[in-house]
């Protein structure tokens, strides 16, 4: 019905790889991050919290990364299996990289910022010797981000695992995950994230992510259909841009189409929506489910992340989710 293939015979649903970090979250809202005095902490990362999503609402998951040997990494260790996620293939740096961190400003629900901390951080110092092809091999599908592509070693170790999925036939989602303040340049970032995507069954971005891939052939007008068209004549089954608080819509090989809408929500913060969106749209693809049942569970999980406080602890259960859907209505504009 989705178009992606998941052998069910392979023990692990879906290995994450790239970025794991620590999310601090502004206690205080309402002011801006000069004023906070608190935070909270949390594990943070897109790959980290799509995994972690998608392990709440029961897919056998593991994770591919690189941690810092300090107490930051040994936090984001402990909390991985404390939800169940294999942490087998997370691997510990000895050069005395740090792990990145994230505060976040929650001005108001319409306005909030991140300053990161990416410097010498350990999830870009993961290396091709520590990608195991055949634990790859184990599972039905393989998500990556755009950031892990930002900067060698972690650039060569993503395309290796994309390799590795390419020869074991297991499927391939591309969360595009942009983050400027870790690339040298536009043109950079648009080759690798070009090239990654080639190889991805499913990507799904923002508009403007795909803008700043498509900036580099010149391409000034936005053109959903012809941005899905461009990725189906390499590997991709299914396109997702997402629009905002306007919805989403989703491209498939067989070209139909197929857009969702939002769900009303009290809303806290802005981020952590994509991450949430991409693991019950994940979830609901891998159990069979239509790309439009697929999309909405996808915007109810976002509703249900940002009318709380943290991204990671946010995401729903499958209890939760399910609750959240019989009690509210989508709403779809444009449609």
């Amino acid at each position: 019905m989705n178009g992606l293939q998941f052998d069910p015979a392979r023990p692990l649903d879906l290995i994450a790889v790239g970025r794991l970090c620590i999310d601090l979250n502004a206690n205080e809202t309402g002011r801006p991050m000069e004023e906070t005095m608190t935070f909270t902490k949390y594990v943070g990362g897109s790959p980290a919290n799509i995994v972690i999503g998608t392990a709440r609402l029961g897919l056998r998951t593991g994770f591919i990364g690189k941690l810092a040997d300090d107490q930051m990494g040994r936090f984001i260790r402990t909390y991985l299996q404390q939800n169940g996620i294999d942490d087998s293939q997370v691997s510990v740096d000895r050069t005395g990289a740090v792990t990145g961190l994230a505060f976040t400003e929650i001005k108001s629900p319409q306005e909030c910022s991140i300053l990161m901390y990416r410097d010498h951080v350990a999830d870009l110092l993961l290396n091709t010797g520590e990608i195991s092809e055949d634990y790859i091999r184990q599972a039905k599908a393989l998500l990556i981000s755009g950031t892990a592509l930002a900067q060698s070693p972690s650039r060569e170790a993503v395309f290796l695992a994309l390799e590795f999925a390419r020869k074991h036939n297991v499927t391939v989602f591309f969360d595009l995950d942009y983050r400027p303040y870790t690339w040298k340049s536009a043109a950079e970032t648009a080759v690798y994230y070009n090239l990654a995507a080639e190889k991805c069954h499913c990507i799904i971005g923002t508009r403007e992510e795909f803008n700043m891939m498509e900036s580099l052939y010149n391409v000034a007008d936005e053109d959903d259909e012809r941005t899905a068209s461009r990725w189906f004549s390499h590997q991709a089954k299914l396109v997702v841009i997402k629009h905002g608080g306007s919805g989403s819509i989703s491209y498939t090989a067989d070209g139909l189409s197929h857009r969702s809408g939002i769900f009303p929500a009290k809303v806290l913060k802005t981020f952590g929506a994509g991450d949430s969106y991409a693991s019950a749209f994940i979830h609901s693809l891998m159990h069979g489910d239509s790309v439009s049942e697929a999309m909405r569970r996808g915007s109810a999980s976002a509703s249900i992340v940002i009318s709380r406080h943290s991204c990671s602890d946010a995401m729903p259960t499958l209890e939760e989710l399910e609750a959240f859907l019989l009690t509210n209505e989508e709403i779809v504009s444009g449609a």
